[in-house]
């Protein structure tokens, strides 16, 4: 089963690949079509950490006490 962040490893290559290629073929000289394209890449990646980022899927709760004393 595919899930979000396989679409956008799969995704990234894609758009940087595919825009720059597609904007190449429009006229656009390949060292303007490789920063725009970027752009949708890191757009991507971006979306993907900070917007719907990975979370824990249970709680976490308080630390436990691990045993250890304070050194007086």
């Amino acid at each position: 089963m595919t899930r979000y962040y396989d679409l956008v490893l799969g995704l990234i290559p894609l758009a940087l690949g595919g825009i720059a290629a597609l904007l190449s073929v429009l006229g656009f000289a390949l060292t303007t079509a490789i920063p725009i394209a970027s752009v949708v890449a890191v757009g991507l990646i971006g979306h993907a950490m900070f917007v719907n980022g990975p979370v824990d899927s249970a709680p976490r709760s308080a630390p436990a006490d691990d045993g250890f004393q304070p050194a007086d």
